[in-house]
């Protein structure tokens, strides 16, 4: 090791030993709330840092006791943070899609305290069946016979492939081969549930003569998928539930339908553009349908199951059935949310994410001008390197839902002074970055050369912290 300056060995001599740095005032409260054990190894970890950095300006105890104080912050912060979603789109998958309501919340806190009867059945004391904590709901909110529920829509639809068509052919539409998030493609879900894929038809047009003349005595099912994530527009042709039913049926065939989000109301009832339905699904003949919980429904993340009993049955004994189970948690928060459907008159309050989807645009504009006052008054001097507008703009469903249909909203948008392009540039990135780094991050998106923050999903009772965030020194220092 080479032999190393005089100033360095020095300033090295200055620092304070473990010890005395723990017993710092500042670092007495830190014991006490994250553990001697976390704070000990916080405070090494800092005078680690401290040596191999040591200069001659020799680092005051109280400079190195915040920056321990930092380091806990960092350390003890948890991963999965709540953030402020101005992204636009409302049920975003990479920020945990929909958003509970106040019963559906309860109910986890609940079961999550104490015993519950998962599989017990308290009227008879034998085993009961988890999923009857949410069947009848489910029955009667669509129609079907039966249902069951897996961990998500993509399980519901590898289990429901796997018990119906499992080394038989799937015959499907070639313009209904989607590919959802994450690369995960509907020809691959099929293999691995293992079916062997039919294709029928063209990319933009499908006859009822395709399914029939492709039917044969390798078929095992008929499956249609719902066109949730992109839209075909033109010269078009796809069949109905009621005519694939229609044809499956007289094969001897189950029809299973994929809805993707599904919706259990018409959300054309609350201004909102119209979501096919299980219901509809299941009244135009579908022996099966899937959906998942937690986008447009407003639920957990689950996948759900109707049909037909004795289709149901049969995917309620395949194998995979119980390692894509449900448990306790989601279970309770899945009935809560399904209760409001049943039992609620006014949706658009008790459900968060419906809630959203429903702000007209008066009063996202009005969150917008209220911010934007407090801005110019408060933080205008922090902000000097960008200006600060309100602006019209778009939101949308999100997760596959709709992908065509646009809701209007306003946000605030960030635009860099900066003369160069190259400049300005840099600027946005350091601003959006920094906005991540918030204590609470702030998640927009960067589009027309400025950082645009869409307000529909910041409530009026979110504002104040929004503001007061952007406030503080250190979650805004270098936004300029």
């Amino acid at each position: 090791m080479p032999d190393l300056p005089a100033s360095i060995v020095d300033a090295r001599r200055l620092l304070p030993s473990v010890d005395r740095l723990l017993r710092h005032p500042l670092l007495q409260a830190a014991v006490e709330r994250y553990g001697h054990k976390l704070s000990l190894r916080m405070v090494r970890d800092e005078l680690a840092s401290a040596r191999e950095g040591a200069t001659l300006e020799a680092v005051t105890e109280e400079a190195l006791a915040r920056a321990v104080l930092e380091r806990l912050s960092r350390w003890t912060r948890p991963r999965a943070r709540a953030v402020f979603n101005l992204t636009g789109t409302v049920i975003h998958t990479n920020l945990g899609r929909a958003l509970l309501s106040e019963p559906a919340i309860e109910a986890l806190g609940r079961v999550a305290r104490a015993p519950v009867a998962l599989e017990y059945d308290l009227e008879d004391g034998g085993r009961g069946d988890r999923d009857a904590l949410v069947e009848a709901l489910l029955c009667e909110l669509t129609g079907a016979e039966a249902a069951t529920v897996v961990n998500n829509n993509a399980a519901a639809v590898v289990l429901t492939l796997g018990a119906l068509g499992a080394g038989r052919e799937a015959i499907v539409s070639r313009g209904e081969l989607i590919e959802i998030g994450g690369a995960f493609r509907m020809p691959d879900i099929m293999a691995a549930a293992g079916c062997r894929l039919r294709e029928v038809g063209t990319t933009n047009r499908t006859h009822p003569r395709d399914y029939r003349d492709a039917i044969n005595q390798e078929t095992g099912l008929l499956v249609k998928v719902h066109a949730s994530n992109y839209a075909i527009e033109g010269f078009t042709s796809t069949l109905s539930e009621r005519e694939m039913a229609e044809i499956a049926h007289a094969a001897g065939l189950p029809l299973v339908v994929d809805l993707g989000s599904g919706a259990l109301i018409d959300l054309a009832d609350f201004g909102l553009p119209h979501e096919a339905l299980p219901r509809d699904a299941i009244l135009d003949g579908a022996d099966v349908v899937t959906f998942s919980g937690d986008k447009l429904l407003g639920g957990p993340q689950a996948g759900i199951i109707v049909g037909r009993r004795d289709c149901i049955e049969r995917i309620k004994r395949h194998p995979l059935k119980r390692a894509l189970r449900l448990d306790k948690l989601v279970l309770a928060a899945l009935e809560a949310t399904l209760r409001h459907y049943r039992d609620d008159d006014h949706l658009e309050r008790t459900l968060p994410t419906l809630r959203l989807l429903c702000r007209d645009e008066g009063s996202i504009r009005a969150t917008g001008e209220r911010l934007l006052a407090r801005l110019g008054n408060d933080l205008d001097a922090r902000f000097e390197g960008f200006n600060i507008e309100l602006a019209a703009c778009m939101s949308q469903l999100g997760s596959g839902s709709l992908p065509v249909d646009r809701l209007p909203s306003h946000a605030l948008v960030w635009r860099p002074r900066a003369e160069r392009r190259e400049e300005r540039e840099r600027a946005l990135r350091r601003l959006e970055a920094q906005m991540r780094g918030l204590e609470r991050p702030v998640i927009g998106r960067l589009k027309e050369g400025a950082l645009w923050l869409d307000l529909r999903c910041l409530e009026e009772g979110d504002e104040a912290a929004f503001i007061d965030q952007l406030a503080r020194p250190t979650g805004t220092e270098g936004l300029r």
